[in-house]
């Protein structure tokens, strides 16, 4: 991590700013965009949050959703935004490929770009790194960095609701990637104000009944457990996708049912999307690192006990090879 002064003379004067998360993004990725964003424009910054692609509806009570661009829904507007951009903040993610198609204009940009992020291994294509590989999430970072620069006094309701929303759905509940600081966070952002009932009620409790007989269907007929290997995995086909009209965000957190189960300690939920694409998202206990798993054999990454890659195999084929890999892995 550089000096923080250096980021702070970059941020003195107002500026045009674009801040950016991944493709798909969750409550991390659209909590520490837009809690960002809402800090930088009440200091006179003119600020546009990206995303790649579309984010889960669960999410629209987010103060300043609406002003978050998806770039394959306004590629040319967004375009110019990032082309006028002087300073750009990377956020939730430490890889270009995780930005997709907007990677080589972040590439070749001469803004100064920030990342923001608490995933292992970050590329170097930064001019400015505020990374913790130990923090539950962005959001918590984001919070620490305004914390340093400004004050808690100066974070706002609607910078709380989205901070906190991060840290919710990152830690999972808090039950995952918790720390002492996290804690502290969670009760100054309490303090500010934030209805933490309300915002689980919306994360938590918002449902449809198709996304509950996506779940039934899931765990009833695409679910093998593996006892051998105390593993287990859900698959679904691209049938699936079509026949329960499968959404962004309708499958979120199906993977970790898996770890209910006594016993397991490693969970997959593969799926043949309607795109074509084969992903993968791996979950895991104490010392099993699935991020190794998916960085070695999978092209992905992530963090030890949850993390994601792709496969150019057939859904078949990349069952049977997750099979035979993750038995080196069991700790």
């Amino acid at each position: 991590m550089d000096d923080i002064t250096e980021l702070q003379n970059k941020w003195s004067t107002p500026t045009n700013v674009v801040l950016i998360s991944h493709r798909n993004p969750d409550g991390d990725a659209l909590g520490s965009c837009l809690a960002l964003y809402h800090f930088l424009q009440s200091h006179g910054h003119n600020c546009t949050p990206i995303v790649p692609s579309e984010y889960p509806s669960v999410f629209s009570y987010l103060p300043g959703i609406e002003r978050v661009g998806v770039y394959d829904n306004n590629r040319a507007e967004l375009k110019s935004k990032i082309k006028a951009a002087e300073l750009i903040f990377c956020l939730d993610f430490n890889s270009l490929d995780r930005i997709d198609p907007l990677a080589s204009m972040i590439q070749s940009s001469k803004a100064y770009k920030v990342v923001v992020d608490h995933h292992l291994d970050p590329e170097p294509f930064a001019d400015w790194y505020f990374s913790d590989t130990a923090a539950s999430s962005t959001c918590e970072l984001v919070f620490r960095l305004i914390e340093r620069i400004s004050g808690v006094q100066d974070i706002t309701l609607d910078m709380a609701t989205c901070l906190f929303t991060g840290i919710l759905t990152d830690t999972g509940s808090f039950k995952y990637a918790t720390n002492p600081e996290v804690y502290r966070i969670a009760s100054e952002l309490k303090g500010i104000g934030v209805d933490d009932y309300s915002i689980n009620d919306y994360i938590f409790n918002s449902w449809t009944h198709r996304q509950m007989q996506i779940l039934g269907h899931s765990l009833r007929d695409r679910m093998e457990i593996i006892p051998e290997l105390s593993c287990g995995i859900i698959a679904l086909t691209q049938e699936d996708y079509r026949t329960y009209q499968i959404g962004r965000g309708d499958t979120e957190g199906l993977v970790n049912y898996i770890l209910m189960i006594r016993g397991m300690k490693v969970a997959a939920f593969i799926r043949h999307m309607t795109s074509g694409e084969i992903r993968l998202s791996l979950r895991s206990k104490g010392d099993i690192s699935v991020q190794a798993l998916a960085r070695e054999h999978f092209g992905g990454g992530g963090h030890k006990n949850a993390a994601g890659g792709s496969s150019s195999e057939s859904l078949s084929e990349t069952i049977e090879k997750f099979k035979k890999v993750v038995k080196f892995y069991l700790a």
